[in-house]
């Protein structure tokens, strides 16, 4: 099975120079290859300490120069924020510098900070995500993008054209149940972020690809889960530093998403996220945060593979994600983290047989 390691450059609370962040983020990140993992990712945010990421094609294109193995994964760049021929060029860029090597994750966003900061009206998101998903996807393999509603975009070549297909290791970030249709009608397969009883994602899932085989004719591709991990030796020391540091990280995300504001949920495509915020408040910060921490895999080596055992059995993932320093973890707490999952977890995990990711075929594009 496919593992790979996600650096997400939080800084809370500003309490660091974003300068020491990205050098100690980055110092871990080069560590992935050599440790054995096998993708590097990177996530998409703005504006605020919650992640200091605002180019995912960027930071991936720097660890291509870095590496030579890892594949590169989006997760995610959020269309609605951009051009969606701007992002057509950049992703056709970084696979050529990387050898094809780009795994290409999607989103819409949920941050009301960054879209107001955008100047884009949130209420347009899933409508603009879905017709700038349509262009980049159909660009990605014709080799140009026209057309759009919104993007009104005149017929124009992607250079350099794309060399390889996208089919088959394209993903979108789907929390709403809402979004799973519409996913499939892309014909992309999903990236799993846990923040759900798992038994209600394998409802989702049940939609999605009842959905999927309705709307391509065959099964959906396995999706790939993400996760934020917390790995020791010592069974009470794993339990109080998971609850400390993830629990802390859902802080941080309900912060930054303004979770517990009137206005969460409200936009138009968004009123799904109206159940979270009242979740929020039967329960309470302090009680949403434990139950989100409850859902990552974290404890002794045995204890967090057994938990991705479950994930496996309710979702079979082709691959797993891992987020292994955050919320202001400190660098030596994260990159023994990081060395510990690596030396006992990673191993076995490569072992669990598991279909390949996706190997994209070869295009043979020509301008016109």
């Amino acid at each position: 099975m496919h593992v790979g390691y996600t650096p997400i450059f939080q800084n809370p609370g500003n309490r660091l120079s974003d300068a020491e962040v990205y050098r100690e983020e980055l110092r871990l990140a080069e560590l992935a290859e050599p440790l054995g993992f096998d993708s590097v990712w990177g996530i998409e945010h703005h504006f605020t300490d919650y992640t200091m990421c605002p180019d995912v094609v960027q930071f991936l294109t720097y660890m291509a120069a870095r590496t030579s193995r890892v594949k590169l994964g989006s997760s995610v760049i959020v269309l609605p924020w951009h051009d969606p021929m701007r992002v057509a060029e950049q992703i056709s860029m970084l696979d050529h510098l990387s050898g094809g090597r780009m795994i290409l994750g999607l989103g819409r966003g949920l941050g009301n900070v960054e879209y107001s900061g955008f100047r884009i009206d949130m209420n347009e998101g899933r409508e603009r995500f879905v017709e700038y998903a349509e262009l980049l996807l159909n660009a990605l393999e014709n080799g140009y993008m026209e057309g759009g509603a919104h993007t009104r975009q005149p017929r124009r070549d992607i250079r350099p054209l794309p060399f390889k297909s996208f089919r088959g290791r394209s993903y979108a970030a789907a929390v709403s149940p809402e979004s799973m249709p519409i996913m499939a009608r892309l014909g992309v397969g999903l990236l799993v972020i846990p923040q759900k009883p798992w038994d209600v994602v394998k409802q989702d899932f049940a939609v999605y690809n009842a959905a999927y085989e309705k709307e391509n004719g065959c099964a959906p591709p396995q999706p790939v889960c993400g996760g934020f991990f917390f790995v020791d030796k010592d069974a009470e020391r794993a339990k109080d530093m998971a609850y400390k540091y993830i629990g802390d990280y859902y802080h941080s995300a309900m912060k930054h998403y303004e979770m517990a504001g009137e206005k969460f949920g409200q936009q138009k495509g968004y009123e799904f996220y109206k159940n979270v915020g009242k979740y929020i408040a039967r329960h309470g910060l302090d009680g949403a945060a434990k139950d989100f921490t409850d859902l990552m895999p974290w404890g002794t080596p045995k204890q967090v593979l057994e938990k991705l055992e479950y994930i496996r059995e309710i979702i079979n993932p082709v691959a797993f994600t891992t987020n292994l320093s955050f919320a202001g973890m400190p660098w030596e707490e994260a990159e023994r983290n990081m060395r510990c999952f690596a030396e006992h977890v990673l191993p076995e995990v490569h072992k669990w047989q598991t279909a390949p990711l996706a190997e994209p075929a070869m295009l043979n594009l020509r301008a016109a």
